[in-house]
């Protein structure tokens, strides 16, 4: 039993020491370097094996070999032995190994690991990580674009790993994660020294639409172009130019996100400050028209100082019109000033206000009663509209076109730009309203028809049409009518049919209106009043006379006179 144990016991560390001792093939091994010859380097990994290996790979890319006779160095063993009885050794794969070893590591702590770029590929580079080749892509090699690289190829330098995958043999390096972190690490420390309110001078790196960024020496700070003057900027390249050093005040600091806005116009005193002093209310002052939209246009009364025009306070007479047709740009105009807001830094500008009301200057000018001359500019289903001097209209009626005919057919003898006359018959300048009358160029017929005629008056009229309803009468060429119910003071003669065309008739006038120009007329209450007045001549029915017997009497009275 003692001596089979001690037999198993002496195989097991035999083998163990050949284990030991022979290195395995796809295995790392170490190997001392024996001679150099055509290129080549000898090594000596034990074992009574040799192997040969290029010198090139003991360079790294871009530099000399750096070995000689002597030196330690680690092999990967890919066969024991080939035909000529040598070792098949490979320094690249040992330094793969090893490197992907180093660099999981790495990966796992979240650790930079040095490179050097060696290659251009698509989309990116080549970068050697001490025996394992990484792609950098083109965006992750610096926080802005690298339009020549050639600067950075061969260089050691640090990169982070951003993706590693040994199985498929794939890693992504980053040198923009450095860079951004370093400055970082700067832009902290500065920001740190910098206070609300601080002024600090800066030299313009960039210029946008917005603004231009300026660098505080590490850091960038936004210098937005509502903050470079009190004036309107139209784009930040009218104040400042790249390249330049320029003063600013620090306006805001995020500690969180290291942005800095910046402030030009804070140095400068706010003319905001006095602009109710210089500015009153009721004012007249010049200014330049800065800017024109669809509902007005800003005036600029000095640097910094802008006041709107609203489109409804830049002229009396054009309503409907863009701005753009009223002023231009640039262009100098006298504006009245309306209200001032300090606090919303709004000022309300008036154009119209410089120039006199053409209403009141109308007025003044045209007292009603005058004949004025025009062009017909519209033509609307209540009245024609007539341009008239300053540049506005009146508007003449329907009912003031004609004495005669009613306006709906008046009117269709009017076109538009046709020149015609009127009498202005009244002038409203609060409300910009102009009346005026064709049909007062000529005397009123109706009135001087009526002249001298009043309420109670007989006058004699001419039957001129018989109607159902009642008669159509003719007096001086004015035509009344004379309803059924007034044709008698008997229901019996009631009857219209009972005149002709042609007669004469007495009528009582009831009733005068010039508006209408109508007269009112009536043949029963003439007969009323005749009645009356012969009651009241030759007594009544209380003293015994019949009416008929007071008529009689009325009737003989009139034959004798």
């Amino acid at each position: 039993m003692t001596a089979t144990a001690t037999r198993e016991e002496f195989e097991a560390l035999l083998n163990e020491s050949f284990e030991i001792d022979t290195p395995k093939e796809g295995s790392v091994v170490k190997g001392k370097v024996i001679a150099i010859e055509n290129g080549q380097a000898i090594i000596d990994v034990g074992y009574k094996m040799e192997g040969r290996v290029d010198l090139k790979e003991f360079a790294s890319p871009g530099e000399e070999p750096n070995i000689k006779v002597g030196d330690e160095v680690e092999v990967f063993l890919e066969r024991v032995e080939n035909a000529r009885g040598e070792a098949v050794l490979s320094r690249d794969k040992a330094r793969r190994e090893e490197a992907w070893d180093r660099l999981e590591k790495a990966y796992a702590n979240d650790e930079r690991v040095e490179g050097a770029i060696f290659g251009r590929v698509k989309g990116g580079f080549t970068v050697d990580l001490g025996g394992a080749v990484a792609f950098l892509p083109g965006s992750q090699v610096d926080v802005r674009p690298v339009r020549d690289a050639g600067p950075l190829m061969g260089l050691k330098q640090p990169f982070q790993i951003l993706k590693l995958d040994r199985r498929r043999g794939n890693i992504v390096v980053s040198r923009r994660a450095i860079l951004e972190e370093s400055r970082a690490a700067e832009r902290a420390e500065v920001i740190a020294q910098l206070n609300e309110g601080d002024v600090v001078e800066g030299v313009v790196k960039n210029i946008t639409e917005y603004g231009a960024f300026v660098d505080l020496g590490g850091v960038d700070g936004l210098l937005h172009v509502t903050d470079m003057a009190w004036r309107r900027v139209n784009h930040p390249s009218e104040i400042v130019s790249i390249g330049e050093t320029i003063k600013v005040q620090v306006i805001k600091i995020n500690k969180e996100t290291h942005r800095i806005s910046l402030g030009l116009k804070q140095l400068q005193a706010d003319p905001w400050d006095t602009v109710e002093e210089k500015y009153p209310v009721g004012s007249v002052h010049k200014g330049r028209v800065t800017n024109i939209t669809d509902y007005g246009a800003f005036v600029e009364l000095e640097p910094g100082i802008e006041g709107l025009v609203h489109v409804s306070e830049m002229s009396w007479t054009k309503k409907n019109v863009h701005p753009g047709k009223i002023v231009s740009t640039s262009q100098e105009v006298d504006v009245m000033v309306l209200e001032i807001d300090p606090a919303k830094r709004r000022v309300s500008l008036g154009l119209k206000q410089t120039q006199r009301n053409p209403w009141e200057v109308f007025a003044e000018t045209h007292p009603v009663g005058t004949v004025v001359e025009g062009e017909v500019k519209n033509i609307t289903e209540f009245g024609l509209f007539v341009g008239l001097e300053g540049d506005i209209d009146g508007m003449v009626h329907l009912s003031d076109l004609s004495w005669d005919k009613r306006g709906e057919e008046a009117i269709k003898e009017y076109r538009k730009g046709d020149i015609v006359k009127a009498v202005v018959t009244e002038v409203d300048t609060e409300k910009e309203r102009i009346s005026l009358s064709i049909k007062a160029l000529e005397g009123d017929p109706f009135q001087e028809a009526v002249a001298g005629v009043k309420r109670g008056d007989v006058i004699t009229v001419t039957v001129s049409a018989i109607e159902d309803g009642g008669i159509e009468v003719e007096y001086e060429g004015m035509k009344s009518f004379i309803r059924r119910s007034d044709l008698s003071r008997d229901r019996s003669e009631q009857r219209p049919e009972r005149f002709q065309v042609g007669d004469k008739v007495d009528v009582l006038v009831t009733n005068v209106d010039p508006k209408s120009r109508r007269l009112g007329l009536s043949i029963k209450a003439r007969e009323i009043a005749e009645e009356k007045e012969a009651v009241e001549q030759y007594g009544s029915s209380d003293s015994g006379a019949s009416l008929g017997e007071i008529l009689g009497a009325a009737l003989r009275g009139g034959d004798d006179k």
